[in-house]
């Protein structure tokens, strides 16, 4: 087929000679006339745009709220779309709506529409919804009204019934089996359902992008105008988005939405599900893909930091076969990583920590929420006692790449863990990296704030609040 089907409220819709990188957003608001579904950003940031997107999940539907200004149209191919104007009218609101509307929820009303579909998504249990409902609106940005009328309403409207059984049956009779394609002119988009036909799409097409959840690509396309020719969607290979926890270690598909990852993570250290719970709102987190994350190789992607420092192993295929690799070593520089011609990113592997581990991992934003790091670090160190017997550090926002403080980690090794350890250890960050000064943070700030995870790590060792300790040590 050359087109795209998709579920809106119940009812097929069939759209011909679809972009690669036509936005769901601008087809809703200017081929279907559905303006309730507000344009903010373009960028994933401020919630206004978002839709509740449903994907079979067996005899269920598996329904996510996501931001439809990076969501490609062809990523809609057999799914469900709940929008705006799916849940109530004027007369006939739904019991959120008639809630937020009784209570002052609403000012301007421009980020109404996505605070009513993430709230929404809580209500009928959509995926990584089960949060405390500041975390679930995280991702949704209000500029007037102020939260707490909107917290006041997801409060009193906690669930709403749905069924979905239509709904279900009708996704069952679209979704096909085979790799689906379509093209525009000369630009032109596949989604496979299997590994076999990513790699064989990949030997065919070797200059194609891939594109997962579209968390970054989608900036690309609306703030970069970039318009790239070949589109191969790999959202929905299920080889590639499954989690399998094992006595040693976690493996983890590329595949894997970071919301779905996110249990998991929290398992291997509390540490690292803190760090999942920050990158991005909950619509990037289901969106975004671990795999993505590593493979497009960005200097302040979260997530490789702290899966360098605790060991992580990175799994490559192609159609010739797979290759395993250490994930530090898959970043070789700005823009480039190990990664051969045909070759994709299957899986990571992590393995557990040891009990012996003491463990820091650390983000430093301008906001708390939803922000991108200024600094990302993690801090591994295997004790024997009251020694350090190997240390792994790795930080992100530092250098080119995420990279191993490799100077910080000899200062570590075979030390005792003091005062006087920690010191030369943080002093090492300055020949281990050479930080840029930008819009996040000067290059004396990154390394000054990379530094202070050290002091974090020994005060949390000593059982004492950083706070406290620092201001003992200015007033005596």
């Amino acid at each position: 087929m050359n087109g795209v089907r998709f579920l809106l409220d119940g009812a097929i819709v069939e759209v011909a000679d679809v972009d690669p990188t036509a936005t769901l957003i601008d087809h809703l608001r200017y081929r279907m006339g559905r303006t309730g579904t507000k344009e903010g950003c373009a960028e994933g940031d401020c919630g206004a745009c978002t839709v509740l997107v449903g994907e079979l999940d067996g005899d269920a539907i598996a329904w996510r709220a996501v931001n439809s200004c990076i969501l490609f149209l062809p990523m809609l191919q057999g799914k469900a779309l709940l929008t705006i104007e799916g849940l109530g009218c004027d007369t006939a609101l739904n019991p959120l709506q008639a809630c937020m509307a009784a209570n002052g929820s609403s000012q301007c009303g421009f980020c109404t529409p996505g605070f009513v579909m993430s709230l929404h998504g809580r209500c009928i249990g959509a995926r990584g919804h089960d949060l405390p409902v500041a975390d679930v609106l995280a991702g949704n940005l209000c500029r007037c009204t102020g939260y707490g009328p909107i917290l006041e309403a997801a409060e009193t409207v906690t669930a709403l019934p749905r069924d979905d059984r239509a709904t279900i049956a009708t996704l069952k009779a679209i979704v096909s089996d085979e790799t689906m394609s379509g093209s525009l002119a000369d630009r032109r988009w596949f989604i496979p359902r299997t590994v076999e036909a990513l790699a064989d799409l990949l030997a065919a097409h070797p200059d194609a992008r891939l594109v997962a959840g579209a968390t970054d690509v989608g900036l690309w396309v609306t703030k970069g105008l970039q318009t790239p020719e070949t589109l191969i969607f790999i959202g929905d290979i299920r080889e590639l988005q499954g989690i399998e926890e094992g006595q040693d270690g976690v493996t983890i598909g590329a595949g894997v939405r970071y919301a779905d990852a996110h249990a998991a993570f929290a398992r291997l250290h509390p540490d690292m599900g803190e760090l999942v719970r920050r990158i991005g709102g909950l619509q990037m987190r289901n969106a975004g893909t671990i795999g993505g994350n590593i493979a497009n190789g960005s200097p302040i992607g979260d997530g490789p930091p702290a899966l360098i420092a605790l060991g992580a192993s990175l799994t490559l295929r192609s159609a010739m076969g797979r290759r395993t690799i250490a994930l530090e070593d898959y970043f070789l520089a700005y823009g480039q990583q190990d990664r051969r011609p045909f070759e994709f990113v299957e899986s990571i592997y992590v393995p557990h920590p040891d009990p012996r581990d003491i463990i820091l991992i650390g983000k430093l934003s301008r906001r708390f929420d939803s922000d991108i790091s200024a600094v990302c670090g993690a801090i591994r160190l295997r004790m024997d006692g009251a020694h350090i017997v190997e240390a792994r550090v790795a930080f992100g926002g530092m250098a080119a790449t995420p990279r191993r403080a490799l100077a910080c980690e000899t200062a570590l090794a075979g030390q005792p863990l003091t005062q006087a350890t920690i010191a030369t250890a943080a002093a090492a960050l300055s020949v281990d990296y050479r930080p840029l000064s930008d819009v996040r943070g000067s290059a004396a700030y990154r390394i000054e704030a990379a530094a202070s995870l050290f002091w974090r790590l020994w005060h949390r060792e000593a059982g004492a609040p950083v706070s406290l300790l620092a201001l003992e040590a200015e007033h005596g």
